[in-house]
């Protein structure tokens, strides 16, 4: 029996260059070209092309999911990700290097091929990239909506699939790549720096407890306490911090003014640095979480779109409202240094934002109380992670 054949069309968008970023992504039946999978996210902060990655791997987990033995026919109307995928240009920037090592994982060599076509003819995962970046502005998730039958998700008649193109007979030139942030630093001016300092220890956070940012509001413990006071003597000594940003939670305020206070600076709230709600979970260890919730938790943990009980925030929902919160530091405090303290869930999202890891990057991360994260932020939208999870100053 021949393989089932998938078409994936997809596309990304950034608005401002980097700038509020999505993409949308859409699987098509090789046959009939009805559409049967969409996706779509707003990503935060990003490049065009980073978008554009993105949209790709997310087509291509889309079709892997309904059937990972089919043929894989990628149409994009970015040439630059057609011909890297392609192997006909080299990808050197180091932000594509592992975006396109992602998307190559997906299916095994040989089960997928790339052809560029116009934007016009993109015009579905146009639309869901708008979709996506409507939504983040929005500060909310992007939700899939019913279409009509001529979208192709419904009704009878089918969408034309129109044949591939053919690849360039002959190589093309390699196209310009972005500068890298950490190599080029002087031709893109002062990167912006975030310090990303956890809060010090509450009476939770040794027994290993659920605290969101719906629960208890818990204050710093005395060894919390301490644990700030040196945290803020460290940063004191370094002599760079320009300016300090904070979760509006007690336990980071706490954190915080200790720190700004030796410094001499105010304190900033920013309200997308909460932590994330853990709805019924809060208060409790994993053990209990487990007992009391399992099917709930073992859903929370394979996929970050899966809600704690009782929960209003997902995963992917609080990496929406940090990417606003991150960019909204990144607009006031352009080329400074600024402290931003937070907490678990929001500086693990933070990093992996900035590394370009998936999405459940987020639960191989561990942060000490009162560690030490450092990203810098260049121009041309890179970001390099200087520093993770240092706890040098509490020894």
């Amino acid at each position: 029996m021949p393989a089932r054949r998938f078409v994936v069309e997809a596309d990304g968008g950034s608005r401002g260059n980097p700038g509020p970023a999505g993409y949308g992504a859409v699987v098509r039946d090789g046959e009939t070209g009805r559409i049967i999978a969409e996706a779509a996210e707003y990503i935060g902060r990003a490049t065009n092309n980073v978008a554009e990655y993105k949209g790709l791997i997310a087509g291509l987990r889309a079709a892997h999911s309904i059937d990972p033995t089919a043929a894989v026919d990628v149409r994009m109307d970015s040439k630059l990700v057609v011909e890297q995928m392609s192997g006909r240009w080299k990808i050197k920037h180091p932000d594509m290097q592992p975006l396109a090592a992602e998307a190559r994982a997906v299916f095994p060599r040989g089960q997928v091929s790339y052809a560029w076509i116009p934007r016009e003819r993109n015009k579905d995962a146009d639309r869901l990239a708008n979709e996506a970046m409507d939504a983040g502005k929005a500060g909310r998730q992007w939700e899939p909506k019913a279409r009509p039958a001529a979208a192709g998700l419904a009704g009878p008649e089918p969408a034309a699939v129109e044949p591939l193109a053919e690849p360039a007979a002959e190589p093309l030139a390699e196209p310009a790549a972005p500068k890298a942030g950490w190599a080029a630093a002087a031709d893109l001016g002062t990167p912006t720096t975030f310090v990303l300092l956890r809060h010090g220890e509450t009476a939770l956070t040794p027994q290993k407890r659920f605290s969101g940012s719906t629960g208890s509001d818990p204050e710093l413990s005395e060894k919390g306490r301490w644990q700030a006071e040196r945290a803020a003597e460290a940063l004191a000594a370094r002599g760079s911090v320009q300016a300090v940003v904070s979760s509006p939670m007690l336990r980071t305020r706490q954190t915080a003014e200790e720190v700004a206070r030796q410094l001499g600076l105010p304190v900033r709230i920013e309200e997308g640095l909460r932590e994330l709600d853990f709805g019924a979970w809060e208060g409790l260890t994993f053990a209990e979480a487990q007992e009391r919730h399992p099917e709930d938790l073992a859903a929370w943990l394979a996929s970050t779109k899966a809600r704690p009980t009782g929960s209003s925030e997902s995963f992917a929902l609080l990496t929406q409202r940090v990417g606003v919160a991150r960019d909204k530091i990144l607009a006031r405090y352009a080329g400074k240094t600024v402290l931003v303290v937070s907490h678990v869930s929001p500086i693990k999202t933070l990093v992996r934002l900035a590394l370009g890891a998936p999405p459940d990057a987020v639960y191989r991360m561990e942060l000490a109380a009162a560690s030490l994260c450092a990203v810098q932020y260049y121009s041309d939208g890179n970001a390099s992670l200087r520093l993770l999870n240092d706890t040098g100053h509490l020894r």
